[in-house]
């Protein structure tokens, strides 16, 4: 199992790209099962979670054809016939609920199971099932399984409330937004998730000839077609590799540019990161979300607040990544979670680095320190390894970070583009990680490239 190596204190400074959108990019290509004519979408990531979503869909009957060079991938939905998501692949992401809908509504049937993903706390699909009940569905569970059935072979409109405990749901707004497009009648969708991937995948269904007004709303219409089209489309930048790489930017002291910024959408984490002391700079003339940023350590780094909320506020995916860059700042801040009450286990892995945090239920304390001591550390999740990654750059000394197969889910090649920029990192199989003297002067270790992601064959 691989692992980060990080020699920190290093400043990064030089030029990133800000590469598609993980979780715009998984609903959508999901959306390809809404059409028997071929789909292409552009700037697509590499990355484990988008390969297993690749192999979800050729179980499906998805022929694909992929250019890794180019990040394009073209889809046709070849053999409807295939309607059942196995547990096998469905349990190393979420996202794969997202073919729930769009096989319900182009094939009348589907079977799919339970779906996995990040230990961040309890997920629930139940905001799925209502809205496919609300459009007319059977559901059953059996053996792990969502059985839905379109009684007549089509679903029909409604409206539908989205509402839950911790707010609106992405993946269920998606979901449902995708199989109204062929439902008989109008959907209209209350209490819909806002996030720019909502928006986009609204611009992606409309193309394919789908009728939906309101996206980026919390009230989202569509009149049902009888049929949808093949089109071409390109992915939404991602805002949390861009916050992530904001973050890198400031921790480390450094001035990273970024290109391909989705800075329209991103104002919650900016105007914090401004309140801290962060200098960013928009080149003029980009679209605002394709914009080109210069990001700049400033003198000092000022403690703030930070709640997470649904979109537009603060995002709970820049959460781990933020708290990192806190426990610099000089003074007291408070982090709040109120998405994910639970997602705060890498509070444990930054105080083995000398954080000073203090927990109490779905808020922290973190109480700035004078830096950071580098150590080996455990990533949980996703995010929590982006933020231990973070920390390592600025720690001083060695921070051997395990786990990061969890990196590989949403940020491709992170320890290449870092390196080009100035950091001291490398993957390393954790045999050879532990052979390492704990020392400033490092030997050099072999590193074992990631093999590129697995799909189909093109």
């Amino acid at each position: 199992m691989d692992v980060f190596r990080i020699e920190g204190g290093a400043r990064l400074a030089g030029t990133l790209r800000v590469n598609g959108s993980k979780n715009a990019a998984l609903p959508q290509l999901a959306a390809c099962l809404l059409t028997d004519t071929p789909v292409t979408l552009r700037d697509v990531p590499e990355l484990s979670d988008i390969g297993s979503m690749y192999r979800l869909l050729a179980t499906l009957g998805v022929d694909l054809d992929r250019d890794a060079d180019t990040r394009t991938v073209t889809l046709r939905s070849a053999d409807e016939g295939k309607s059942h998501a196995t547990y096998d692949i469905m349990r190393t992401m979420r996202a794969g609920i997202c073919t729930l809908g769009p096989m319900l509504a182009r094939r009348g049937s589907a079977r799919v199971s339970l779906p996995g993903g990040c230990a961040i706390g309890d997920r629930p699909v139940n905001l799925h099932l209502k809205g496919m009940r609300a459009l007319g569905a059977q559901i059953d569970l059996d053996q792990g399984d969502i059985v839905a059935t379109a009684p007549g072979g089509r679903l029909r409109g409604a409206r539908v409330f989205l509402g839950g405990s911790f707010g609106s749901t992405v993946l269920g707004t998606a979901n449902v937004m995708s199989a109204a497009t062929l439902a008989e009648g109008t959907t209209i969708i209350e209490s819909a998730a806002c996030e720019p991937e909502i928006v986009d995948l609204a611009d992606l269904l409309t193309a394919m000839g789908a009728r939906i007004a309101g996206a980026g709303s919390p009230r989202i219409t569509i009149e049902g077609v009888n049929e949808l089209g093949g089109t071409d489309h390109r992915v939404i930048a991602d805002r949390i590799e861009a916050g992530t790489f904001m973050v890198a930017a400031a921790i480390t002291g450094g001035s990273l540019r970024l290109k391909n910024c989705p800075l329209d959408c991103m104002m919650a984490a900016t105007e914090l990161l401004r309140d801290s002391g962060v200098i960013i700079r928009e080149e003029p003339g980009a679209d605002p979300l394709r914009a080109t940023c210069t990001v700049e350590a400033g003198d000092k780094l000022m403690p703030a607040e930070l709640t997470t909320q649904p979109h537009p506020g603060f995002p709970t995916d820049l959460q781990a990544q933020f708290m990192a860059l806190l426990c610099l700042a000089d003074g007291n801040s408070v982090v709040t979670e109120k998405i994910f009450p639970e997602r705060f286990m890498h509070v444990a892995e930054l105080s083995r680095m000398g954080a000073s945090l203090h927990r109490q239920g779905a808020t922290v304390v973190v109480s700035g320190v004078r830096g950071l001591t580098g150590a080996p550390v455990m990533a949980s999740d996703l995010r929590a390894s982006a933020g231990l990654v973070l920390a390592g750059l600025a720690a001083k000394g060695q921070t051997v970070i395990n786990r990061v197969y969890h990196l590989d889910r949403g940020y491709e090649h992170l320890e290449t583009r870092l390196a080009e920029v100035g950091a001291k990192i490398t993957r390393c199989d954790d045999t050879v990680a532990a052979r390492v003297p704990k020392t400033t002067d490092l030997p050099e270790v072999t590193v074992v490239r990631r093999r590129p992601v697995a799909g189909p064959a093109s």
